[in-house]
Formats: structure tokens, C-alpha cells, sequence
């Protein structure tokens, strides 16, 4: 089972769904979560480059404590900070660095956000299911039962 999110750091709104996110990782343990990036970067101005930052950590193997560390700073996603969080991962930080000025990743993003577009995801906070967008509130009451659903119906014999 996959639980996609289209997502952007500086979302407060994604912020606030992490709890919901790692509560179902905890309680579903064959479920695989799957970060896309949708940076709305007309209302976050930092989104862009903080993308484009865990793309960077990515290339360290470091992309989900990046991820985290971006979640759980989103008042805090300037270049400074971004390369602040590249050393307290222990990445090497002149790679890091020379990536976010050239924006090595800027076309890996694109993708990301083209892929939502093709989906019809406007807005970030969305979440699939095993492909199916879903809708409504994203709280664990909600998201829990379509992952069951889910689970149901990926194990049910053709």
C-alpha cells in the first residue's frame, strides 16, 4: 500500500498533517509513504528552495531526515537555514550548496508538480491511497480507513 502526499514544506497545513502521517506509518507498518513535491511558491516564497534542498539531501541519502528537519522548521527554510540543516545532517555541504545555487533539481520538482497537475491536485495537503485522491478532512479517523480500504482490496484474490 502507498500513501503519496503532495506536499510543500512551507505549508502549514502539511506541517499539521505529519502527526497523521507518521501515526499511520506506526500503525500500518507495510505502508510505504511517498513525498511529491508541490511547491506553491506564489504564497510560500521559501518552498521552492527548500524542495530543492531535499532533492539535494536526497544525493546524500538524506532525503527523509531533510524532510523532517524542513516539516519541522517551516518558519526557518532560507538558503542559510537550508545549508544550516545540510551540516547538522553531517552532508557534505560545498556539494549541498553548489546544488541549491545551480538548482541542480529545479527539473526533478517540475516533474513533481507536473505529475499533480495531471492529477487535478491544486492545493497541497492531498493525499492518494493506493492511487485513489482522497478527499475531505486528512485526519487519522479519515485516512485510516482508506488505508484499510486499501488493504482490502489490494489483498482480496482476482
Amino acid at each position: 500500500m502507498t500513501l503519496v502526499e503532495c506536499g510543500d514544506f512551507e505549508c502549514p497545513f502539511c506541517g499539521q498533517a505529519e502527526p497523521v502521517i507518521r501515526e499511520l506509518l506506526t500503525d500500518f507498518g507495510d505502508l510505504r509513504y511517498v513525498w511529491r513535491h508541490l511547491p506553491l511558491s506564489d504564497v510560500h516564497p521559501h518552498a521552492q528552495l527548500a524542495a530543492e534542498a531535499s532533492e539535494a539531501a536526497a544525493t546524500q541519502q538524506a532525503f527523509w531526515p531533510m524532510h523532517d528537519l524542513l516539516i519541522d522548521h517551516q518558519d526557518k527554510l532560507a538558503a542559510k537555514d537550508l545549508v544550516d540543516y545540510a551540516r547538522q545532517l553531517g552532508l557534505d555541504v560545498d556539494r549541498f550548496t553548489e546544488e541549491i545555487r545551480t538548482h541542480a533539481w529545479r527539473d526533478r520538482i517540475a516533474a513533481d508538480v507536473e505529475s499533480a497537475d495531471l492529477s487535478g491536485v491544486a492545493g497541497t495537503r492531498s493525499f492518494f491511497v493506493n492511487g485513489h485522491r482522497q478527499t475531505g478532512p486528512y485526519d487519522i479517523a479519515t485516512l485510516s480507513p482508506a488505508v484499510r480500504t486499501a488493504r482490502a482490496r489490494a489483498t482480496i484474490p482476482p
